[in-house]
């Protein structure tokens, strides 16, 4: 089992605390909390770039190394970064769960040293008609991205509190980020 875990946060109140875990070559699962949203549907995506030296901004386009165009979840032809939607509540927060089988841990659809965006708008999953529509699902404006997307060791049990915690607080960065030690590891 791989995990990571991305931290978002945003100058606009957002932020939050995603989890991706992947047994194997298996579907990875992806499951979080983001708050400091407006009641709705949320463009949710991994962006190409692990920039965030310019906020959101810098994230680059949607992780697409097949070069296809923009999709929902469920279709063969999207980015790889594409994940539909987030749901917020009246609360203004987001509690989600995700199965998705292109995006992966290890290998050319890794996610780590990625970005994951949340957006303004709800995604139109590349059914908008327009041409912005197939390359970003006319999501809107970047509110919320995650600054690090950190490999964790298998053999390292921790509570997920506790390495959100730890990721917060970039004690792993430098240590394990770029790691290729459990690009094998399996359960």
């Amino acid at each position: 089992m791989v995990k990571a875990v991305a931290v978002l946060e945003s100058n606009q109140g957002v932020s939050g605390t995603i989890f991706f875990s992947q047994n194997g070559n298996g579907p990875t699962t992806i499951t979080g909390n983001i708050s400091g949203l407006k009641a709705g549907l949320h463009g949710f995506h991994v962006h190409a770039l692990g920039d965030t030296t310019n906020g959101c901004l810098s994230t680059g386009p949607h992780f697409n190394p097949e070069g296809k165009d923009h999709g929902a979840p469920d279709d063969e032809n999207r980015h790889v970064g594409d994940l539909g939607n987030v749901v917020a509540g009246d609360n203004g927060t987001a509690t989600f769960s995700i199965i998705d089988k292109q995006i992966s841990l290890v290998g050319r659809n890794s996610v780590l040293g990625r970005s994951i965006v949340v957006h303004a708008d709800p995604d139109d999953l590349g059914r908008g008609g327009t041409e912005l529509s197939l390359t970003t699902g006319n999501a809107g404006e970047r509110i919320g991205c995650g600054k690090y997307i950190i490999i964790l060791i298998r053999h390292i049990h921790i509570a997920s509190k506790d390495y959100a915690m730890l990721a917060k607080q970039r004690y792993w960065t430098a240590r394990v980020k770029y790691t290729s030690t459990c690009m094998v590891c399996d359960d």
